[in-house]
């Protein structure tokens, strides 16, 4: 057929060839790009969505140095076997303050974008020390060092001037305030509570590791899984408003 020796010419001759797959590429890079740069916003603000508190966002330091997020992603799919199982379907807005996201390549446990308030605290602490008095089939290895180890948070504040560096909007008194809140998250009797609420709504304040009087890394890990998929009152959402 004349086609298919058209077709040979191409791939006999690298230089046509090269220069006809940059072409492709090129205008198939274009046309998914440019209208990106047409859109007020990529990702639809959703009510609810706000910077993770202090303690919060050290907890998910942690998640990330323990390598959590190689085996739990936090992405549910709007399939119906994900959503029955896990929730409502993920949404970009809730991942807009992320960096880097935790939407995660693989599932080796339950995905986790929604497993904040599924379990109580005890249950977080009890399946940190041993994962398999909870989950006898659980693979996960054990963390017990979380509760033994002193959070170190007195240089917080430059945490989130780096997160302001990369666009998440805390404000000049939430960086001035950050020790002050993580102690009041993690201690809610000796601290400003309310001060606490009004700069991180809905944020849960309270001895997560089960230990009054030191803030443990443990601390930290179960404030961040506790907000996981909390933010958003899927209640009251409405996913006709945010679609263009």
């Amino acid at each position: 057929m004349s086609w298919l020796k058209k077709h040979e010419k191409i791939e006999r001759n690298f230089t046509l060839m090269a220069v006809l797959a940059l072409l492709v590429v090129t205008v198939g890079g274009i046309v998914e790009i440019a209208p990106l740069f047409y859109l007020k916003n990529t990702i639809e603000k959703v009510k609810g969505v706000r910077p993770y508190s202090p303690l919060e966002l050290l907890g998910r330091n942690i998640y990330i140095r323990e390598g959590c997020y190689s085996c739990h992603s936090q992405m549910i799919r709007p399939m119906r076997d994900e959503v029955e199982r896990y929730g409502h379907y993920s949404l970009a807005a809730e991942s807009m303050y992320d960096h880097p996201f935790q939407w995660g390549s693989k599932r080796t446990g339950p995905d986790l974008a929604r497993v904040g308030g599924l379990y109580a605290d005890e249950w977080h602490r009890d399946h940190m020390r041993d994962p398999r008095s909870v989950v006898p089939e659980s693979i996960m290895p054990a963390y017990p060092f979380l509760e033994k180890r002193e959070l170190k948070y007195k240089d917080i504040a430059e945490h989130l001037k780096a997160q302001v560096r990369v666009g998440v909007p805390y404000t000049e008194e939430m960086i001035k305030l950050a020790v002050a809140d993580l102690e009041t998250q993690a201690n809610p009797a000796e601290g400003d509570l309310a001060g606490l609420l009004k700069r991180y709504p809905k944020a849960q304040a309270r001895v997560f590791d089960g230990k009054p009087g030191r803030i443990t890394e443990l601390d930290a890990m179960i404030a961040y899984l506790q907000v996981l998929g909390t933010m958003v009152d899927f209640k009251d959402y409405d996913a006709k408003k945010h679609l263009r």
